[in-house]
């Protein structure tokens, strides 16, 4: 049975890393709303003999997500893993002055999606024999000036972590891994003039979670 993992927020950075890294085993569903990047990493699975089906729409659309969830139970009957690296950070700013559209969407993608999410895709999970799913915790609570995505991103990781002890004995396994910083573009707006040098790969970043799970191929 071929095994499937859909990637939300498959574009670049982690996301991409970690689509590229399940294709050498896995066909993957790859969900963005850049088409042009999607169609870049569809041409490097492709060059690693990989497969990927790509999916260019907004996870804040229920109902474009609800049909994808259909159309992967229909073309496949499950999914086996699910890694959900996509978020949406926020310009920096003090709480104080919290722009509301800021924090209207930052709870829409990071919390509200997550939630509707989990909802569609744990059924695909459940039809797996081992069906995982991956979150990444990079919350940064307490930092100054990251109160809007600090607070949606916890919040997103709450979800998680309650949904892992509601499924610790019956699956699907839910993991909360947390990345290494790297030099990703989302970083580059937090964080202008950085030196870059010592920061992880996404590739390598992605290789190394995926091993801590024995989710990579050799």
């Amino acid at each position: 049975m071929t095994k499937i993992a859909l990637v939300t927020g498959a574009s670049r950075g982690l996301g991409a890393a970690l689509a590229e890294a399940l294709s050498r085993d896995h066909h993957v569903v790859a969900v963005a709303r850049t088409v042009g990047s999607l169609e870049d990493l569809d041409d490097r699975i492709q060059a690693n003999g990989g497969s990927a089906t790509l999916a260019p729409m907004d996870i804040t659309n229920p109902d474009a997500m609800a049909e994808l969830c259909r159309s992967i139970h229909d073309r496949w009957g499950h999914l086996d893993l699910w890694a959900h690296t996509a978020i949406h950070a926020a310009p920096l700013t003090p709480t104080a002055h919290l722009d509301d559209k800021d924090l209207a969407k930052s709870i829409a993608l990071n919390v509200t999606a997550t939630a509707k999410l989990i909802a569609y895709i744990a059924p695909l999970l459940d039809a797996s024999k081992s069906g995982q799913a991956l979150f990444f915790d990079d919350a940064r609570a307490g930092d100054k000036f990251f109160s809007a995505y600090a607070s949606s991103k916890a919040a997103q990781i709450a979800l998680a972590k309650s949904w892992a002890a509601e499924t610790k004995n019956t699956g699907p396994h839910v993991h909360i891994l947390s990345p290494p910083p790297m030099p990703t573009a989302t970083r580059a707006r937090f964080f202008p003039g950085e030196d870059r040098s010592p920061l992880t790969a996404p590739d390598q970043a992605a290789r190394d979670l995926l091993d801590s799970l024995s989710l990579r191929s050799p």
